[in-house]
């Protein structure tokens, strides 16, 4: 892997999370904040998230808050909200012709 390429997550007393080579974070809130980084779109979801550092050249990023989920997506919006869950889980079209 190259060094450009290289991704780690470390997630600290689920209060902390420290994110390096980090391209971009595309959408952000207290809830929610999704980023895209070399190995994929990194997912952070809690409650009360804030981004403390955000270092776009390093590829460094720093979020503070109570954390419940980390995830990774292959490709931006890929996320699939409800897997797992049966009917919940499908789209609505799915649901109203099965």
């Amino acid at each position: 892997m190259k060094e450009a390429e290289r991704h780690t997550v470390v997630l600290e007393e689920r209060k902390r999370v420290v994110a390096e080579g980090v391209r971009q974070v595309d959408t952000f809130t207290d809830k929610e904040i999704r980023a895209d980084t070399a190995l994929g779109y990194l997912v952070l979801r809690g409650e009360g998230l804030s981004i403390t550092d955000l270092n776009l050249d390093t590829g460094r990023l720093v979020v503070e808050g109570r954390f419940q989920a980390l995830s990774y997506a292959e490709e931006k919006g890929t996320v699939r909200r409800g897997a797992g869950r049966g009917l919940a889980g499908r789209g609505l079209l799915e649901r109203l012709f099965r």
